[in-house]
């Protein structure tokens, strides 16, 4: 029965890898007369790109409206939120560091698909354009995303202050949100064969060479994610409480990242995490707090994927990512990353196209960036759901003090 359930949680995986294994199949046979099929991506992905709008402004809308303001816990989220955004950031400078060690451009050689010569803006425009638009119609483009999220986050915080004249927007904000959760799933039945075609359509155009940039970066992510994982959880975990805290937690974290990793979901495995924190001895107002918000806005294994995309589709377009304001926008489009694509179902390509946005990409960015996300799901799901786990310990330390863990029991 469990192996059934496993394989149901992991059965959207399974037809992506086999939509890209006939694919890639496919290009390798037919070479460059592969491009007339082309034409199956484009239309998945224009879908993919005409839903993504009204998803991020439900979604990211719904979530700050129904925040609970009943409850004095200021210092609590306060805390919260800089622990969240401390680990995404350590993880994202670690894979930073890990891509100029082991860069993935030497894979590629000269095969790289060249860039349209971009027109050179100062500073204050680029974060004009960024951030914001001139009229409301542009804010429905997938090309202006991220002030399509602040404009979100705004309207949101709207509707939480306006609060009893607000229910009714509030509850129409909850039902777009489910209708368009929906609606992306249906897309993404489509996956297979949109990844497929697009995957034969990169092989059959670049050759078998384009294999060498993902093994590459497949093993760099699952390489990051280990160490990540082990090394700086466990770090995490002394910060919290000692070599006591340390014990206690990968004692009682066992069975959340057996969960994560049986059911590939965050949301999945609030119930095991809710266990687990309790196990090792985080107050209940913080794990009640922590782990299910941690299990939408803490994205640690999101934020390592996020910077390997960035690479991946940087080689392929023959950029560096060695620029300050480059470095600078790939750790903001990652923090975003972590929160937008939270309890949203692949809600990673959200951040994908938020990615090809900022960077002023071309459509043909985003299935390598689809692609190398979906291969590197399950660890990232595992980062993503018992991050939370050591974060609300690190949230115990700086709320409770540092003998938070002397009041409780934690023989069991």
């Amino acid at each position: 029965m469990e192996k059934n359930n496993i394989l149901k949680n992991y059965s959207g995986l399974l037809w992506l890898l086999a939509g890209i294994t006939v694919g890639s199949i496919v290009g390798l046979i037919f070479g460059k007369s592969v491009e007339s099929i082309k034409p199956l991506g484009d239309i998945f992905l224009n879908l993919l790109f005409t839903a993504v709008v009204p998803l991020v402004f439900f979604a990211v809308s719904s979530a700050i409206a129904n925040i609970d303001r009943s409850k004095k816990l200021g210092r609590l989220l306060t805390v919260m939120v800089l622990v969240f955004l401390a680990t995404i950031l350590i993880s994202a400078v670690l894979t930073l560091v890990a891509t100029w060690i082991f860069p993935i451009h030497q894979q590629l050689g000269n095969a790289t698909i060249p860039l349209e010569p971009e027109k050179i803006q100062s500073f204050g425009e680029q974060m004009t354009q960024l951030l914001t638009v001139g009229e409301f119609f542009e804010i429905g483009s997938r090309k202006n995303m991220l002030a399509l999220i602040i404009f979100s986050v705004l309207v949101g915080f709207s509707t939480l202050y306006a609060e009893k004249e607000g229910d009714g927007f509030k509850k129409f904000l909850v039902s777009g949100n489910e209708v368009m959760k929906k609606l992306i799933i249906l897309i993404m039945k489509l996956g297979p064969i949109g990844l497929g075609a697009y995957f034969a359509y990169q092989v059959g155009v670049f050759g078998p060479q384009l294999f060498g940039t993902y093994a590459k970066a497949l093993g760099l992510y699952y390489g990051v994610g280990a160490f990540y994982f082990i090394v700086f959880f466990t770090l995490y975990a002394f910060v919290a409480g000692g070599f006591k805290a340390i014990k206690v937690f990968w004692k009682n974290n066992i069975v959340p990242s057996l969960t994560s990793i049986g059911t590939c979901s965050s949301i999945a495995t609030i119930p095991a995490n809710l266990e687990g924190t309790t196990k090792m001895g985080v107050p209940a107002y913080i794990t009640n707090v922590t782990i299910p918000l941690g299990s939408t806005l803490h994205k640690d294994g999101s934020s390592i994927s996020s910077i390997i995309k960035i690479a991946v589709v940087f080689a392929i377009f023959g950029k560096d990512l060695v620029h300050v304001d480059t470095i600078i926008l790939a750790l903001g489009i990652t923090v975003l990353v972590s929160i937008v694509e939270g309890g949203i179902p692949n809600g990673g390509y959200i951040g994908e196209l938020l990615m090809i946005s900022a960077y002023q990409l071309p459509p043909e960015a985003l299935p390598p960036a689809m692609i190398i996300g979906t291969l590197v799901d399950p660890m990232a799901t595992l980062l993503n759901a018992t991050g939370d786990n050591v974060a609300a310990m690190l949230i115990a330390r700086f709320t409770e003090g540092k003998n938070w863990m002397e009041s409780k029991d934690l023989s069991s």
